[in-house]
């Protein structure tokens, strides 16, 4: 079984495009914490390159932005490719399955400004819970 679960930080927003086929793409990276100090008592970070398609690279895109936190689920792939000096290389990255936005909506502490649709999307509206049925 080949299944990853990360809770991170975004380094830098997402790079959104379309694959010769015309699948929606979005690439970013998330850094998350290790759960111990290095040795002078300093918090060290792993970093994971993170693609998703189809829908989801659609609301990655219009809603992530730098320093968002967010939750991610997916499996590991490891690529073969030949560099430009001809040496074989591996590069390894998540291909999400799963992508949960952590941070609260209108949060800044999280991010340089909150998140604005880039792509279009909805306006959500706060709902009380005296009329929800449950």
């Amino acid at each position: 079984m080949n299944k990853i679960f990360l809770i991170g930080n975004l380094t830098a927003d997402p790079d959104y495009s379309v694959t010769s086929n015309g699948t929606p793409m979005c690439r970013f990276t998330v850094a998350v914490n290790r759960r111990f100090s290095g040795q002078n008592e300093e918090r060290t970070a792993d970093f994971f390159r993170v693609v998703t398609f189809r829908k989801t690279a659609e609301n990655c895109s219009s809603f992530l932005a730098k320093g968002r936190k967010v939750g991610v689920v997916g499996s590991l792939q490891i690529n073969d490719y030949t560099d430009k000096e001809g040496n074989r290389r591996q590069s390894v990255d998540v291909t999400a399955d799963e992508v949960e936005f952590l941070s609260p909506r209108g949060d800044e502490s999280n991010a340089g400004s909150a998140p604005s649709p880039r792509r279009g999307g909805a306006t959500l509206e706060p709902v009380s819970d005296d009329t929800l049925p449950f």
